[in-house]
């Protein structure tokens, strides 16, 4: 087998994943294209094909045109909003304050020894105050980058795996994986929620509208049904991406700290209690070292969905180091 260097190997990652995150936007287009072509499909009787002389493609193609522009708009207006405030949602949602630097100097000095050998600037340090044993990092920018940690990791793993822990987080900063991350989840977010309303529409539609009201049901039936699609498809882009990056974490945390199986154990030890109370959301999950909500998902036509490789495939790698 080919060696393949962690420097080689994060390019080629990133060229990947750069390639799957343009996907996104292409398929929402691909989507509202299949959409209307059934739905005038579904609408065109012949004598109005006759009298106007349209059929189904050329009433498609005019109105996904019309629509191309409020598509993109709409786009990147959720995606805008969502980016740059999913910093102070991903905070909200696991609970997590800044960790006091006075009381916690041990911490600080495990963050600020890894930056400084690798020249990147010290990010924030946030807790969260739970038993468990997890970590994750989040930030879209210098200013807002952030490594979390639970109560519980802090106070059960010792410094060489401590450390470990903190420089998997800061390889996920360094390699821009949390940039990616987020936007793959912003753009999940928009088929979940364009499924969610479409059904939540023909729950409260009034009944006995005839024909015309018929009709926009099916047509909701069917943006839900499309929207579904497009949430599988495009989960699955996420959870490669994310389970590619981890593996490529694990080596980061290994050229840094030069202790591969201190890490390996610091992951042994996260296993066994890695469920973080405050996190109920998959997409806010899935950014934690271990996945605090799908520890199950790791054989089988389940382990597509999952966010995180298998944590024994990832020791087993770490011992190979």
């Amino acid at each position: 087998m080919e060696y393949v260097g962690i420097h080689t190997q994060k390019s080629r990652n990133n060229a990947k994943s750069m390639l799957l995150l343009v996907l996104f936007p292409v398929l929402v287009l691909v989507l509202t294209l299949v959409f209307l072509f059934i739905f005038f499909q579904m609408g065109m009787d012949g004598e109005y094909q006759s009298q106007y002389d349209y059929n189904a493609r050329e009433l498609t193609w005019s109105a996904f045109l019309v629509a191309l522009p409020w598509v993109l708009g709409a786009v990147a207006l959720w995606f805008g909003i969502a980016y740059f405030s999913n910093t102070a949602i991903i905070r909200k949602r696991t609970g997590a304050r800044p960790l006091d630097r006075k009381n916690n100097k041990r911490v600080y000095n495990l963050v600020e020894n890894l930056c400084m050998s690798q020249g990147m600037p010290m990010p924030k340090v946030n807790v969260i105050r739970d038993s468990s044993l997890n970590a994750y990092a989040s930030g879209i920018n210098r200013n807002s980058y952030t490594v979390t940690l639970t109560a519980g990791i802090i106070e059960k793993l010792d410094d060489q795996e401590l450390e470990a822990v903190i420089a998997h987080e800061l390889s996920h900063i360094r390699n821009h994986d949390v940039h990616l991350l987020i936007t793959s989840i912003v753009f999940v977010g928009i088929f979940a929620m364009t499924a969610q309303i479409s059904l939540r529409m023909m729950r409260h539609m009034p009944r006995g509208n005839g024909k015309k009201g018929g009709g926009i049901i099916v047509a909701l039936l069917l943006a839900a049904l499309l929207a579904g699609l497009g949430y599988l498809f495009s989960s699955l882009m996420r959870f490669a991406i994310s389970r590619k990056r981890e593996f490529l974490a694990d080596a980061g945390s290994a050229e840094m700290t030069k202790n591969p199986a201190a890490l390996a154990s610091a992951l042994r030890k996260i296993s066994d209690n890695p469920r973080v109370e405050a996190v109920s959301r998959d997409d806010v999950a899935q950014l934690f070292i271990e996945h605090p909500l799908d520890k199950k998902k790791s054989k089988g036509f389940s382990s597509l969905f999952a966010t995180h490789p298998p944590i024994d495939k990832r020791i087993e790698v770490l011992e190979q180091f």
